[in-house]
């Protein structure tokens, strides 16, 4: 079935790479966007750019952590009204920190945990709170390929938190199936970020190759979208036959 444009677009993490991308490109279609992320001066400065090359649009800008639910509480809201509403919520902040378990190194692990999964959780119930107010949406959740299977090294509770994304965003669209709100997990592979430093593998594209197909991805609205398509479904589907002594030699 077709679904509805969605005109009034939240971004979270848009100071930077996959978030200042996406919010490029939603711009360049004519979108309305709410653009939050701890770093104000870079959200400002987007959103100057965006307001020059695409002065039709409206661009709403706040700053906020999302390690602080009350504060998403409060931000989200806010900017939906300055919107109008919000047709689409793309919950894409999060952090990359990380080291082998049991390396002296438990607080980077420790914040990627709670960001990546605490954090994401506060956005999805600030964002489904309001779509079930409309009555209409698009949730979409950016995890990773690195959620698939355990992975070594600094990895480790990186690929964790994203594969708590992935039972997070199953579990709100069983809540929400049959309403007028959807649920999109994207994974994408390797893309070159400030994220992935050191995490780059054999298959890494480039970062405007990445956001095109993360854009189109979302555009779709699938239940699942992995980053680009191709390779990173079958490799997907690789990952998850192989044996494990096999998928560290890989990752």
């Amino acid at each position: 079935m077709p679904h509805p444009p969605r005109q009034r677009i939240l971004i979270t993490g848009a100071s930077s790479g996959l978030g200042a991308g996406m919010a490029r490109r939603f711009a360049a279609r004519g979108r309305d966007l709410a653009l939050v992320a701890r770093r104000l001066d870079l959200l400002d400065a987007l959103r100057g750019e965006l307001l020059a090359a695409h002065p039709g649009i409206r661009v709403v800008t706040a700053e906020l952590d999302v390690d602080d639910a009350a504060a998403v509480d409060e931000v989200v809201p806010a900017l939906a009204r300055d919107l109008g509403g919000l047709d689409r919520f793309v919950a894409n902040a999060g952090i990359g920190k990380g080291a082998s378990v049991g390396t002296g190194q438990g607080w980077a692990n420790r914040a990627t945990l709670f960001t990546n999964v605490l954090g994401t959780h506060a956005q999805c119930e600030a964002a489904v709170t309001l779509f079930r107010e409309q009555g209409h949406g698009h949730l979409v959740l950016i995890s990773s390929v690195a959620s698939i299977r355990g992975m070594r090294g600094t990895r480790t509770a990186y690929g964790a938190s994203k594969a708590a994304l992935n039972a997070l965003a199953e579990g709100i669209r069983s809540d929400l199936l049959g309403t007028g709100i959807r649920v999109t997990t994207v994974l994408p592979g390797y893309i070159e970020t400030d994220l992935n430093v050191g995490r780059r593998g054999p298959l890494t594209v480039d970062l405007d190759t990445g956001v095109d197909a993360l854009v189109a991805a979302i555009e779709r609205e699938p239940v699942r979208a992995y980053v680009p398509e191709w390779p990173w479904r079958p490799v997907a589907g690789l990952l998850r036959a192989l044996p494990l002594p096999l998928v560290r030699r890989l990752t």
